[in-house]
């Protein structure tokens, strides 16, 4: 549904923090099913962990946060470029499975309440059928030129 263009457009994220590859589904308002290629070449594999890499759990989160944040931005009609979709809160986070470099990870995320400045979505992370990730994540819109308050 959206390609990795109009991921960049919507999120002020970059690489290496850029965790989003593709937006395949969304339901504004309720929900969003996003894709990330995890690839071997990301610079958190150099330190976590050489010789054996795998997805800091921090990095899972973070990406379905990304996707949470789009739906979030598309959802409520926030003007693209002028918002940051921020983390308020992480409640039941649990991880069942390391995510591996070669893993497509696809997550999946559900509005419970939604409004700019606090919502609140149920999120899944998974490698094919097998769950990895899962939480409940809080999240507010902030201008970015005043993300200090």
């Amino acid at each position: 549904m959206l390609d990795i263009r109009e991921v960049i457009e919507i999120l002020p994220h970059r690489y290496p923090i850029l965790l989003v590859d593709k937006i395949l589904e969304m339901e504004e308002g309720k929900r969003i099913v996003g894709l990330k290629n995890v690839s071997v070449n990301e610079p958190v594999f150099q330190g976590h962990f050489p010789g054996f890499p795998l997805m800091p759990g921090v990095y899972v989160l973070e990406a379905m946060a990304q996707v949470g944040g789009i739906l979030m931005i598309k959802s409520l009609g926030l003007e693209i470029g002028k918002y940051a979709i921020v983390f308020a809160g992480i409640d039941e986070a649990r991880f069942k499975r390391p995510v591996y470099p070669g893993d497509q990870l696809i997550m999946e995320l559900e509005v419970i309440s939604l409004k700019k400045s606090l919502s609140k979505m149920k999120g899944t992370a998974k490698v094919g059928e097998e769950v990895v990730a899962s939480a409940i994540f809080y999240a507010a819109a902030r201008e970015l030129g005043n993300l200090r308050k």
